[in-house]
C-alpha cells in the first residue's frame, strides 16, 4: 500500500516549509536514502531523504510553493497504484475552496443588487435634493467620526460653508458644503461615525420631504421654528469680515477653506491680505479666484511659528480621590492601534550614539547671522538625515511581506505632538530642501496640525522619521517605527559637558541619537553605517557640501 509523505517539522519553531526543488518528479524509482527535494524552513534549507522504496505517485507542493507541517508533501507506492482514497484530503480542500468561491460570487451578488437598489434610489432623489456622503479624507480611512456639527437641521447652507468637523484615522479636517439649499437630515449625532460613503447629511429646498431617502435611518427631524425664522438681531451682532485681513477665529487661526489655502499657496497669495465672505469671514475659493493686490490695504503681522513640536495638553478637571473618563478619539484610536501593530510585528531593535555639536552650533550660527534665514537644530538634523539616508537606501525601504520595497524618493515624517495624541506631517523629497526650505516646511506643518489644518495627503508617503524631545530636556529615549518605515530616529536635547579633546578635558556640547531599526529590513551593520554617516554630516556640516 502507498505510503503519504507529511511536510516534516525541521525545526521547533517551523509552522511551514517550501519546497526550494525537487529531486524526484512523479513516475521516478526512489530507494530509501535518495533526496526527494530541498526543504526551506524558517531558519535554513535542508535536504529531505526518502525513508521508504517505491515510484513517486504524487507531489502535493509544487517546487517554490509552501505548505504547513504535517500536510501532504508526496505519495510514494508501487507503480500504477490507485491513491485516489489517500489524496481525499486534496478533494476536501478543493470543496472548500468551491465554496470560497460561491460564497464570494453570492457576495458580488448581493452587492451588485445593493448597488442597484442604490442607483435606484438615487433616480427617485427629489429635484434639487442632495445627498452627501461620508468623504474618504485618507486613503486608509475607513470610517469617520462627526467631531462637531456647524450646522443644525433647519439651517440653511451655502456653498463653502463648513458643514462639520470630521476626524479621521490622522487629523480633523473641516468638511464643506458643496451645495446651496437647507440642511434637510444629519445622520450621524456629534461624538458618532459612519462608515466611509454612507449618507452623512441631505441638503435641498427647505420643507421637501426626504423620508423616502433614509428609510431604516428614522424619520427626517423637523427644524424648529426658531431656527426657520430669520433673527434681525443676530444679523446685525455678526461679525463681520474687514478689509484689512482674513478673519481670525478664537484660537487665532485664519478662517480659510483648505481649497482656498491650496490655492492662495500655489498663486503666492498671502491670505492675511485676502478679504473673506463666507460665513463669519472665512476664506473661500472664490475670495482667492478674485484676489488681486489693489484690494490688500494693510498687511497682518505674521502670526509667529509655531515649535516643532512643543504642545499644550488639554486641560481636564480631577477631583482628588476620584477617578474621571475621557472617551478616546478617533485619532487617539488610531494611534494606539498602528503603534501596537508596529511593536509587536516589528522586530525593533535600538543603536545609540553621541554627537559632538560644537561645529554645528557654529555652523548654525553663521547661517543665522544671514538676512531673514533662521534655522533651528531640527532642521540640519533633518537635512543631515535625508543626505545620509540618500548614501543608505536599504535604511530609507519598507518591509513588505515576502519584499523589500527600496523608496526612490526620501520623504521624512516630522514627528509633531498634538492634544489628541501624535500626528507625522511628511517633508517630500527632504534630501533636495535646502535649510529655509526645511524649517520653512515645519513651522508650517506643525502650526497646522496644532489647529487641525493639515491635510490627510501632507501625513502620507514617508519613508523614514525624526521625533525630537530635545526642546524638553530629554537627553536620550527611543521611539516605536512608525510603519510602513523601517527606522526612525530619536534626538535628544543638545547637553553642556565636559569631555575629553586632544587628551584635554574641555566643556562640549554633545547629543544623543537613537535609532530604532526594523531587524527584517535593516541588519546591525547597515544601521551603524547610517549612523556612522549621519555623525560625520553633523559633527563636519561642510561634508554636506561634497
Amino acid at each position: 500500500m502507498a505510503d503519504v509523505i507529511t511536510m516534516p517539522r525541521l525545526s521547533d519553531t517551523m509552522t511551514e516549509g517550501k519546497v526550494a526543488k525537487w529531486h524526484k518528479k512523479v513516475g521516478d524509482a526512489v530507494k530509501e536514502g535518495d533526496i526527494l527535494a530541498e526543504i526551506e524552513t524558517d531558519k535554513a534549507v535542508q535536504d529531505f531523504e526518502a525513508e521508504i522504496a517505491g515510484t513517486l505517485l504524487y507531489i502535493g507542493t509544487e517546487e517554490g510553493a509552501s505548505s504547513p507541517v504535517d500536510s501532504v508533501l508526496a505519495i510514494i507506492g508501487k507503480e500504477g497504484e490507485d491513491i485516489s482514497a489517500l489524496k481525499g484530503a486534496v478533494k476536501v480542500d478543493e470543496g472548500v475552496s468551491e465554496k470560497a468561491e460561491e460564497k464570494k460570487i453570492d457576495e458580488e451578488h448581493k452587492t451588485e443588487e445593493e448597488s442597484t437598489s442604490i442607483e435606484q434610489t438615487t433616480a427617485e432623489i427629489p429635484a434639487g435634493v442632495n445627498v452627501i456622503t461620508m468623504p474618504r479624507l485618507s486613503d486608509t480611512m475607513t470610517e469617520g467620526k462627526v467631531a462637531k456639527w456647524h450646522k443644525k437641521v433647519g439651517d440653511s447652507v451655502k456653498e463653502g460653508d463648513i458643514l462639520a468637523e470630521i476626524e479621521t484615522d490622522k487629523a480633523v479636517q473641516d468638511f464643506e458644503s458643496e451645495y446651496n439649499g437647507t440642511l434637510l437630515y444629519a445622520s450621524v449625532e456629534e461624538g458618532g461615525a459612519s462608515p466611509v460613503d454612507t449618507v452623512l447629511a441631505i441638503i435641498g429646498p427647505e420643507g421637501t420631504d426626504v423620508s423616502g431617502l433614509i428609510s431604516g435611518k428614522g424619520k427626517v427631524q423637523e427644524p424648529s421654528k426658531k431656527s426657520q425664522e430669520p433673527s434681525a438681531k443676530s444679523e446685525v451682532s455678526e461679525p463681520k469680515p474687514t478689509a484689512e485681513s482674513g478673519q481670525q477665529n478664537a484660537e487665532g487661526r485664519i478662517a480659510i477653506s483648505p481649497l482656498a489655502r491650496k490655492m492662495a499657496a500655489e498663486k503666492g497669495i498671502d491670505i492675511q491680505s485676502v478679504q473673506g465672505s463666507g460665513e463669519n469671514g472665512r476664506i473661500v475659493k472664490k475670495d482667492i479666484e478674485e484676489f488681486t493686490p489693489a484690494k490688500q490695504t494693510a498687511v497682518a503681522a505674521p502670526v509667529a511659528a509655531a515649535p516643532t513640536v512643543a504642545v499644550a495638553q488639554p486641560q481636564m478637571n480631577f477631583v482628588q480621590g476620584e477617578d474621571s473618563e475621557t472617551v478616546n478619539s478617533q485619532v487617539r484610536n488610531i494611534i494606539a492601534k498602528r503603534l501596537s501593530e508596529s511593536k509587536f510585528s516589528a522586530p525593533h531593535y535600538y543603536l545609540m550614539v553621541e554627537i559632538n555639536m560644537d561645529k554645528a552650533i557654529e555652523a548654525r550660527n553663521e547661517i543665522n547671522s544671514l538676512p531673514d534665514t533662521k534655522i533651528s537644530f531640527n532642521d540640519m538634523i533633518i537635512k543631515a538625515t535625508a543626505m545620509a539616508l540618500r548614501k543608505h537606501p536599504q535604511v530609507n525601504s519598507s518591509w513588505a511581506g515576502d519584499k523589500i520595497i527600496h523608496h526612490g524618493n526620501i520623504n521624512v515624517g516630522v514627528a509633531v505632538a498634538i492634544p489628541d495624541g501624535l500626528v507625522v506631517p511628511v517633508l517630500k523629497n527632504a534630501d533636495q530642501m535646502n535649510y529655509n526650505q526645511i524649517s520653512a516646511a515645519v513651522k508650517d506643518m506643525a502650526g497646522r496640525a496644532k489647529s487641525k489644518g493639515l491635510k490627510a495627503n501632507e501625513m502620507e508617503g514617508s519613508t523614514f522619521s525624526v521625533s525630537n524631545l530635545g526642546m524638553f530636556g530629554i537627553e536620550t529615549f527611543t521611539s516605536i517605527i512608525n510603519q510602513p518605515n523601517s527606522a526612525i530616529l530619536s534626538v535628544g536635547a543638545i547637553i553642556e559637558k565636559p569631555v575629553v579633546k586632544d587628551g584635554q578635558i574641555v566643556v562640549g556640547n554633545t547629543m544623543k541619537l537613537s535609532l530604532a531599526c526594523d531587524h527584517r529590513v535593516v541588519d546591525g551593520a547597515t544601521g551603524a553605517q547610517f549612523l556612522q554617516t549621519l555623525r560625520t554630516y553633523l559633527e563636519q556640516p561642510l561634508t554636506l557640501l561634497l
